[in-house]
């Protein structure tokens, strides 16, 4: 991704971690102990792990900067990320560290996390190269791809585990549309916009034979993931 797109990338994840803040200041308690459409975690657990993954890019600024950077933000979800012992450790440290009972506390928890990321983002160039915990050498730039599909895709999630509707901003849609597609333009047919495009693409909402028969012509293949 050219540096010149750095800003649309960087606002987008701001706008959308912002959005989710506002609405993480009207829960109650309760609401922490709800279940998610991300097992076994329920919605404090699902929050701890956007909050971790929001919160990474600041460590990883911290450190040195490797020579070069080695993957892309699309590499950076390769199959090797969601092996069986990845995703246990994924889903043991959310469970580990989402032992909330304040709603309050998680709200600004997690505001303080994503302000402090912005802030040292805006500290570096954009094409300064960081090393991610799975030992990737990626500029901040598409590593801040990644953390806009993480707060953006769980924000789908926790906005059903809410029973409120989605809260998704255009500037994620749009970051994470790109992302999803490699920049490719979905077949018209498919009549999808960007919300449906993501939640399919996801796995949140299931694709029809006759619809990846439209992606299988048009040699589209979309980036896929696990829920957590």
């Amino acid at each position: 991704m050219p540096v010149d797109l750095f800003e649309p990338v960087r606002d987008a994840f701001a706008d959308e971690c912002a959005r989710l803040s506002e609405v993480l200041t009207i829960l109650d308690d309760a609401d922490l102990t709800r279940p998610t459409d991300c097992p076994p975690w329920n919605l404090a657990q699902l929050l701890a792990h956007v909050h971790t993954g929001v919160g990474r890019l600041a460590d990883m600024l911290a450190g040195p900067a490797p020579a070069q950077a080695r993957v892309d933000a699309a590499e950076y979800f390769g199959a090797a990320k969601f092996t069986p012992q990845v995703d246990a450790d994924r889903i043991a440290s959310a469970q580990a560290s989402g032992d909330l009972d304040s709603a309050s506390r998680a709200a600004a928890d997690f505001d303080r996390a994503w302000r402090a990321t912005v802030a040292a983002v805006d500290a570096y160039p954009p094409d300064r190269v960081v090393r991610t915990r799975h030992g990737d050498a990626m500029t901040v730039t598409e590593f801040l791809r990644t953390r806009v599909l993480e707060v953006g895709v769980h924000g789908l999630d926790l906005a059903a585990a809410l029973d409120r509707p989605a809260w998704l901003t255009p500037a994620a849609a749009q970051v994470i549309a790109d992302l999803l597609t490699g920049g490719q333009d979905v077949p018209g047919e498919l009549g999808w916009d960007r919300m449906t495009l993501i939640a399919k693409a996801t796995g949140r909402s299931p694709r029809s034979a006759a619809e990846q028969a439209l992606l299988d012509s048009a040699g589209l293949r979309l980036l896929s993931f696990g829920r957590s």
